[in-house]
């Protein structure tokens, strides 16, 4: 897999931009990425130290338009923090 397609999107909420004070940052990465792709594809893309990497797996809500029943697609979050003496990531940057 290309660094570009493990990574897919940054999560921009209340709760990641708090983290990145503690220089953690989350995103959207491929469902079967695992650890040890994320960190090379994140050091690769953004040039920064990775210290580590907690993933989390989340499932699909069940959505409903009229007689249609279907489902969101499962994803994948990745918690990436960096080490103490690694550069910051600007996209996070207000």
């Amino acid at each position: 897999m290309v660094a570009h397609d493990i990574i897919r999107k940054p999560i921009i909420t209340e709760k990641s931009m708090d983290q990145v004070a503690d220089r953690k940052y989350t995103f959207e990465v491929a469902k079967g990425a695992n650890k040890i792709e994320i960190k090379k594809a994140v050091e690769e893309i953004f040039n920064v130290e990775v210290e580590r990497v907690t993933t989390m797996n989340y499932n699909g809500k069940p959505k409903r338009q009229g007689v249609h029943l279907g489902k969101r697609a499962d994803w994948k979050k990745a918690v990436v923090k960096l080490t103490p003496g690694s550069k910051t990531i600007e996209l996070f940057e207000a």
